[in-house]
């Protein structure tokens, strides 16, 4: 099987899970996956930046792993982002998402530092050569400040392990571009949720987003609709979920109020950790009004 049909479809970026003093929660986070294994998702991307992997020890994040593949090991696909600020966290991640049966992994270049694409190059080499476990490349340059040039891409496919690049930056010309560089087996995998259909139809083979996590069955309708070829029907359902995501956005706090809603349907994460800003009590009517919008928007299209 392809490396395109073996990750191709939708994946959530999974959100942290924390208790009420902010300590990872292995218990929320098994509940949290359990949650996205009934959607019909492909898989979860875990530690990225909606799980402010970032944001965490290289312990909490060993363990946020560890109970998802206790709890939904071999029902989904599990992508692992590994990335860290230094090297060597990077590749202790990577040998502890193989030792713990993640499906592959994936990382930003390193931040903070400006970087020469020969730096990141390394950075990555590094993590490629840790594991056995496939690789995918995470371009987002809004975050980063590094834009993952077609050269280096194509450098770096040719590598077996090397099989695909989560593309988050904005411009589907540099998605298209990728596809082109890595070839017709190197997955692309699309990052903007509000231009998801826009991204399949220039080449992804599937997406990873935040706001996934609060609609996931609407993205898998969404891509039901593409495949089907439906495509009239696919950019009015986008449309509604851009709705949505402008309305998310407008809260001081993306995923606070995302994690807010997961509690009104009984899925507690807690809050985000700061310097990520917790959500408003003042906007707690409102969003409750969203999520019951969102649900009437799942049942509109027959969603169970």
């Amino acid at each position: 099987m392809s490396n395109t049909e073996t990750f191709e479809g939708i994946y959530v970026a999974m959100y942290s899970a924390y208790d009420e003093q902010g300590e990872v929660d292995a218990e929320r986070v098994k509940k949290l996956a359990r949650y996205y294994a009934g959607k019909g998702i492909k898989g979860l991307y875990v530690g990225g930046s909606s799980g402010e992997g970032i944001l965490q020890t290289a312990e909490e994040r060993k363990l946020v792993l560890e109970a998802v593949m206790q709890e939904i090991r071999g029902e989904l696909k599990v992508i692992v982002h590994v990335g860290a600020n230094s090297t060597r966290e990077s590749v202790e991640l990577s040998k502890h998402a193989e030792a713990h049966g993640a499906d592959a992994i994936s990382a930003v270049p390193a931040i903070y530092y400006r970087l020469s694409e020969a730096a990141v190059e390394t950075h990555w080499q590094q993590m490629i050569d840790s594991s056995n476990l496939p690789f995918i490349i995470y371009n987002i340059p809004q975050t980063t400040g590094f834009q993952l040039s077609p050269k280096l891409l194509e450098k770096l496919a040719k590598q077996p392990k090397v099989i695909g690049v989560k593309m988050s930056g904005e411009s589907t010309f540099d998605l298209q571009q990728y596809k082109v560089a890595g070839g017709e087996d190197f997955l692309v995998l699309n990052g903007p949720d509000e231009q998801f259909l826009a991204g399949r139809i220039m080449g992804a083979d599937g997406g990873i987003g935040g706001t996934y996590g609060v609609m996931p069955e609407l993205f898998c309708k969404l891509n039901e609709l593409y495949l089907a070829n439906r495509v009239t029907e696919a950019q009015e359902l986008q449309y509604k979920i851009n709705a949505v995501i402008k309305r998310l956005l407008a809260y001081p706090s993306l995923y606070g109020a995302a994690k807010y809603i997961l509690s009104l349907r009984g899925v507690e994460t807690g809050q985000p950790r700061l310097p990520l800003l917790p959500v408003r009590e003042e906007d707690h009517a409102s969003l409750a009004v969203l999520n019951g919008d969102i649900l009437a928007l799942v049942a509109e299209y027959g969603i169970q």
